[in-house]
């Protein structure tokens, strides 16, 4: 991804290998399979398996210079090759990090310490969206769902309830506002951010950019903006919003649950890019769930990932999950500008469990299509209840288990006889309680949700992703197709504000709701 042409997957005779592997592969339930990387045990026993399977693999990795691509990753090169730039954020959470990205570091955590030592800010108000928002609620959610001293309220959504429910119910004179964009142009960042000094401003708030920080790659925009050097933090131009976590973004994460947080999942995802850097291939947890990721995606047809994760405390790791991957792998076109003739990313959905359980955990199991699933459990709780710890440790492992092994016609039948029930009935309700079984799933074992390990879980979905890219061709870091629908809003919101008229290269249904929308959302 240097530069140089992957040529095209499916021409390669490696794939074809390992693609005729796959299809002759199964899962075994008497097959034991656990990879400890970074403290996380990564249980792969319920995916599509064989040692011609794993022979095939690495060797379509070899085809695909997988080595050198790595190595291109992690020492900065230029890996984001349609936007010519680095997907260096493995170099924010080095523990020998460059001088530049050490001071700033040091900028921050001097920030953090002397708003905590003088007891300022009760109130946060953070503004961001995708990458800037996600990781942040995500650290906040898993280690200050019991609360903690300073609220914070998240506004990401340029729907104007977002904003005016933000900023309900705080201090204006207690509040720090916290805008993190890369560009400092994000359209839903910088309206929100405008209502917010709007807001201290008409609180009387003498020095009201004094309360607002910015985390933004283009520091002479938020300069210009009216925020002072002291509030500025630095992004680099190497680091794509989805993967902005462990760059000063992290400021709010830092303010509400501690700086500790920020340095845990740090060393965590550190010890991760260390085990993906060294680990030979057949021990190598972001490989191996790539590679079975293409499996299940591009040969047995899979068109989504339910990731089920036993915490309630981790909650928002489905969308932060769901971004990353369907942000990066969500192409159809290869590095040479060919299209893909395999498919590619799946559709990324879930809810922590054992909610799920009773939202569509009945569509996995019985479905026509059902979904791979990755559980994630931490096996020691944090709370004073050991039953209820138990009971959720159950429900995961139960639900993988019926998922692997199934149940059939025959058992099916008994267990309705064992009832007793008649004859009749139970030959004809068996045909209902049959479990197909056989659908693939990871199992992931925290030994307890702590920061070090979120980062490390953080940074094995990050690498697998990249993987995946490197396998299917295609370029992980930038997301063009966003960037049309925003060019079109921006012209669209003239039209509907009536400074523009209605473009006549809409299709007939925009220029009718242009038309029949102008004008009532006038400001009050």
């Amino acid at each position: 991804m240097n530069g140089a042409s992957p040529g095209r997957l499916t021409a390669l005779p490696e794939w074809a290998e390992f693609e005729h592997a796959a299809r002759n592969a199964k899962i075994d339930p008497s097959r034991l399979a656990v990879i400890n990387s970074a403290g996380i045990d990564l249980d792969i026993s319920g995916q599509y398996a064989s040692p011609a399977l794993e022979q095939a693999g690495a060797a379509l990795l070899e085809a695909r210079d997988f080595n050198a691509q790595r190595d291109l990753l992690l020492e900065g090169g230029i890996v984001n090759v349609t936007e010519d730039r680095a997907a260096w954020h493995t170099a924010l959470r080095a523990p020998a990090a460059q001088p530049e990205i050490a001071a700033e570091r040091q900028r921050l955590f001097e920030f953090i310490h002397t708003a905590d030592s003088q007891r300022k800010w009760r109130n946060i108000v953070h503004i961001g969206i995708g990458g800037s928002d996600w990781g942040v609620r995500l650290a906040v959610a898993a280690f200050g769902y019991a609360g903690t001293w300073r609220n914070v309220h998240f506004v990401a959504n340029i729907d104007g309830h977002a904003i005016q429910g933000g900023l309900a119910g705080f201090d204006p004179h207690d509040t720090l506002i916290v805008m993190a964009s890369k560009s400092f142009t994000t359209a839903e960042t910088m309206e929100n951010g405008q209502r917010a000094l709007e807001w201290l401003r008409a609180a009387g708030v003498a020095e009201p950019y004094k309360q607002v920080v910015a985390i933004t790659a283009r520091p002479e925009a938020a300069l210009n903006w009216g925020i002072p050097a002291a509030h500025i933090f630095k992004l680099w131009d190497w680091v794509g919003g989805r993967f902005s976590l462990w760059s000063a973004v992290s400021m709010t994460t830092a303010l509400a649950v501690s700086a500790d947080v920020i340095a845990g999942m740090q060393m965590g995802a550190a010890a991760m890019d260390k085990h993906f850097a060294e680990a030979p291939i057949a021990e190598n947890a972001p490989v191996q769930m790539a590679l079975s990721g293409i499996v299940n995606r591009s040969i047995l047809g899979y068109g989504s990932l339910n990731i089920a994760p036993y915490d309630f405390r981790l909650a928002n790791l489905v969308p932060y999950i769901q971004q990353l991957e369907m942000e990066s792998l969500g192409k159809s076109v290869d590095l040479n500008g060919v299209p893909v003739d395999i498919p590619t990313g799946p559709a990324v959905w879930g809810m922590p469990g054992t909610d799920a359980q009773h939202t569509f955990f009945q569509w996995l199991h019985q479905g026509s299509d059902g979904a791979p699933v990755d559980f994630i459990v931490a096996a020691q709780a944090d709370h004073g209840w050991p039953h209820h710890h138990r009971i959720l440790l159950a429900n995961c492992l139960a639900q993988r288990q019926a998922l692997l092994q199934g149940k059939s016609y025959d058992a099916a039948l008994e267990q309705c006889l064992e009832s007793g029930m008649p004859q009749d009935r139970a030959q004809w309700l068996a045909h209902h309680r049959v479990y197909g079984g056989g659908r693939p799933s990871n199992l992931i074992v925290l030994p307890r949700l702590s920061p070090y390990t979120l980062g490390a879980l953080l940074a094995l979905y990050e690498h697998k992703v990249f993987v995946q890219g490197v396998i299917w061709g295609i370029n992980p870091f930038d997301q063009w197709g966003v960037e049309y629908g925003k060019h079109l809003a921006s012209g669209l919101a003239q039209e509907l504000n009536g400074t523009k008229a209605t473009s006549t290269h809409h299709d007939a249904s925009t220029r009718h709701w242009v038309e029949r929308l102008k004008g009532p959302c006038t400001d009050t």
